[in-house]
């Protein structure tokens, strides 16, 4: 094998190696919390209540403790209801008819039936249907079924408890992930000013493939906003950090916006490079510009600070971006267009209202842009 395969192999590995560490390292909390919970319920099943086996605490506190905390407390209840049906159709079928292989059929069809007829979503029918199973099967003794669904109510309780000792990372996630965000579109924005400088047209599509991908980003950052909402609401050790947590939700909507718009402008910057339409040096500056300003924006988030300091670098943006070009085509001024539009979503994103950072972008002037 040639060496410099094996150095790749080799570095593709340490990745691989360095990413999974990673990756327990940031579930550690959640992996320690349900080993303790599942103990926990196990313990106050069994040694407060006295109760026999107690498989429904643990199982219940780790299927609740795996919820986001955004759904916890709704699906706590589901889950609760879940095997209560389960457990009282799968015990009353084993005392009359016994367990085999035709009474799962029924005792499934039946312990979903009810469940769905209460009203309940996929996961309490599904519940349901998983309780009634083991019943039937594992823990065939009859007489039984209210001991097994208080178990499953102190496991759910347990996990409800281990929910207000919360982790500090779902509060700074949204904001390390909104600073991902912008430092992509900043890349978007330098591999299209370079696609267009260099007329490279493989550039160009790769550039607007990657500006289609950011929509996940984004869809991420939703995601761990509402994670780290539904954590200071949960837990009270953790709600004196809902104003900072809100703050970066309120950003979401012009980075969505943003990101919409230089999805346009850069595929707007593709056609340009495919059919060989040259872009004013001005508009290019501006793309340069408005990269260099979107970098900043994402250190001031990742420093968990809001970034005001950007507010003075797109004012500039937007006044130079007023000037027009009369030599530029379509394609110049549908990108400087799409400049203009992303320092007003920029802007907000900065903290200012819509009427202000819409001030600070003036329209646009018929005199010649200085192409220096």
């Amino acid at each position: 094998m040639p060496p410099y395969t094996v150095s790749r192999a080799a570095a593709r590995s340490r990745r691989e190696a360095r990413a999974r560490t990673e990756r327990l390292v940031s579930r550690l909390f959640f992996i320690v919390q349900c080993g303790v919970g599942a103990a926990a319920a196990w313990w106050v099943a069994e040694g407060l209540l006295g109760h026999v086996r107690p498989f429904f605490a643990p199982v219940t506190a780790i299927i609740c403790l795996g919820l986001s905390y955004g759904q916890r407390l709704r699906r706590v209840g589901e889950v609760m209801i879940g095997v209560a049906v389960g457990v009282f159709v799968g015990d009353a079928f084993v005392h009359f008819f016994g367990s085999g292989v035709w009474q799962i059929v029924v005792v499934v069809v039946i312990s979903m039936s009810v469940a769905a007829l209460l009203g309940a979503g996929m996961l309490l029918t599904t519940q349901a249907g998983v309780q009634s199973v083991i019943v039937t099967t594992l823990i065939a003794n009859p007489g039984q079924g209210f001991t097994r669904w208080l178990d499953a109510v102190i496991g759910g309780t347990i996990a409800l408890l281990f929910t207000l000792v919360a982790p500090a990372a779902p509060l700074r996630r949204p904001r390390q992930q909104a600073s991902l965000v912008v430092g992509e579109i900043s890349a978007i924005l330098t591999d299209t000013v370079r696609a267009l400088r260099e007329g490279d047209s493989d550039l160009a599509s790769a550039t607007l493939a990657r500006a289609r991908d950011s929509e996940s980003m984004l869809d991420e950052a939703r995601a761990l906003s509402a994670e780290g909402i539904a954590v200071v609401r949960l837990s009270p050790f953790r709600r004196r950090h809902l104003p900072g947590v809100q703050a970066i939700a309120d950003l979401l909507e012009p980075l969505d916006r943003a990101i919409r718009n230089l999805r346009v402008l850069v595929r707007r910057a593709a056609i340009a490079t495919w059919r060989e339409e040259p872009v004013p040096n001005g508009y290019l500056r501006l793309l340069e510009a408005l990269a260099e300003t979107t970098t900043d924006i994402s250190r001031e988030l990742a420093e968990r600070r809001l970034p005001t300091h950007a507010r003075v670098g797109l004012h500039r943006i937007g006044e130079a971006s007023a000037v027009l070009d009369p030599s530029s085509g379509l394609s110049g001024e549908v990108m400087r267009a799409q400049i203009r539009s992303m320092v007003v979503d920029l802007l907000m994103l900065t903290g200012l209202p819509l009427d202000e950072a819409r001030d600070m972008v003036p329209e646009s002037m018929t005199h010649t842009a200085d192409e220096g």
